[in-house]
C-alpha cells in the first residue's frame, strides 16, 4: 500500500516541520521537505497527499526577499481549490490567507512572542480538527505581522485578545495556524538569540523572558493537545490518498 506523502516548503533551516514532522511520520505520513531558500524549485502538486508550509522571517508579500513566496501561494490556491489537505503554520498561515483573498499587515500591536493561549471559538466544535481542542490550549506565538482579514467565507477557528485571526479553515480541508505547535525547546531558544536584536528595539529583553518561560512543561502540554490534532490531519491526507487511487 503506498503511503500518503505530504509536500512541505520550508523556508528557513531555523524553522523545520520539528515535532510536527515526526508526529505526522508517526501517523503514516511521508514527508518531502523542498528548502527553497536554498535555491531548490517548487514541484507541482501532483502525487502529493498534502501540503504543509511552515513558518519563516519575512513577510507574507517579502516576494524581493524570498523569491519563491507566489510560486508557494500558487501551490496553496491549487491545493486549497482541489481539495488537498492544507495546512499553514504562521508565515504558511499568512501566505494561505493572503493566497486566498486575506489581509496581511504589520501587526497594530507589536510582535506577539513567546508561550501563550489562544481561545477557541465555538465554530470550532463543528470543525474536524479542532472539535477535541480545549477551549485554552498552550500554543508559542512568534510573528511580527498579523492576519488582518479572513479570506472570503472562512471559518475563524481560534483567537488571541491582542489578534483574533489565530486559526482559520478556508473551504473543507485547508487550515491555517498564526501560532506554532512543532517547536522543541531548543527552537525557541534559537529563534530568541536570533531575533535578540530586533526585539530590543521594541524593548523586549528576550533573553530575560526565555529565562522565565518553563519550556520542557510548555512543550509537554503542546503535545498532549497538538500531537492528536496532527494525527487527525494525517487522518484527511490519508482519506485524500485513498480517494485518488
Amino acid at each position: 500500500m503506498r503511503l500518503p506523502t505530504a509536500l512541505v516548503v520550508q523556508h528557513t533551516e531555523q524553522e523545520s516541520p520539528g515535532r510536527l514532522g515526526e508526529w505526522l511520520a508517526e501517523a503514516g505520513i511521508l514527508l518531502d521537505a523542498r528548502t527553497p531558500y536554498d535555491g531548490e524549485r517548487l514541484p507541482g502538486l501532483g502525487g502529493f497527499s498534502a501540503l504543509v508550509v511552515m513558518g519563516g522571517p519575512m513577510g507574507a508579500y517579502d516576494d524581493g526577499e524570498a523569491p519563491w513566496l507566489p510560486a508557494t501561494r500558487d501551490l496553496l490556491r491549487e491545493a486549497t481549490g482541489a481539495g488537498v489537505p492544507v495546512l499553514g503554520i504562521c508565515l504558511g498561515a499568512q501566505l494561505l490567507a493572503g493566497a486566498l483573498g486575506g489581509q496581511i499587515r504589520p501587526g497594530g500591536e507589536g510582535p506577539e512572542i513567546g508561550p501563550g493561549l489562544v481561545a477557541k471559538r465555538d465554530i470550532g466544535a463543528d470543525d474536524r480538527l479542532f472539535r477535541p481542542v480545549p477551549f485554552t490550549p498552550d500554543v508559542v506565538h512568534w510573528h511580527w505581522d498579523e492576519i488582518a482579514g479572513l479570506p472570503a467565507g472562512a471559518a475563524l477557528l481560534a483567537s488571541s485578545t491582542r489578534y483574533p485571526n489565530q486559526a482559520f479553515r478556508a473551504g473543507e480541508r485547508a487550515w491555517g495556524l498564526q501560532f506554532h505547535i512543532e517547536t522543541t525547546p531548543g527552537m525557541v531558544r534559537r529563534w530568541a538569540a536570533a531575533d535578540a536584536a530586533r526585539l530590543a528595539e521594541e524593548g523586549y529583553d528576550i533573553g530575560a523572558a526565555v529565562e522565565r518561560w518553563d519550556l520542557e512543561t510548555l512543550h509537554e502540554d503542546l503535545a498532549e493537545v497538538w500531537e492528536p490534532f496532527a494525527r487527525r490531519f494525517a487522518e484527511v491526507a490519508r482519506e485524500r490518498e485513498a480517494a485518488t487511487r
